[in-house]
């Protein structure tokens, strides 16, 4: 994360917004609600090399929506 400017609680900060990126979150959240899980993992990678934080990752894979009723 890159610090920016600072606040009365500390510091804020701005996540990287690469397209790439963003746009490997999105399918692979598609591909989780499709159940296309053997795309996730390729689709991963793609998202970790251009920038996704493991938590950005992992709050779509704990995605309440997916959850069996």
């Amino acid at each position: 994360m890159i610090k920016t400017m600072p606040n009365a609680g500390g510091c804020r900060t701005r996540r990287s917004n690469h397209p790439v990126k963003l746009t490997a979150l999105l399918y692979l959240k598609e591909a989780l609600l499709r159940e296309q899980y053997e795309k996730c993992a390729e689709i991963v990678a793609s998202a970790k090399e251009f920038g996704a934080l493991p938590y950005e990752i992992q709050d779509l894979l704990e995605d309440p929506r997916r959850s069996p009723s």
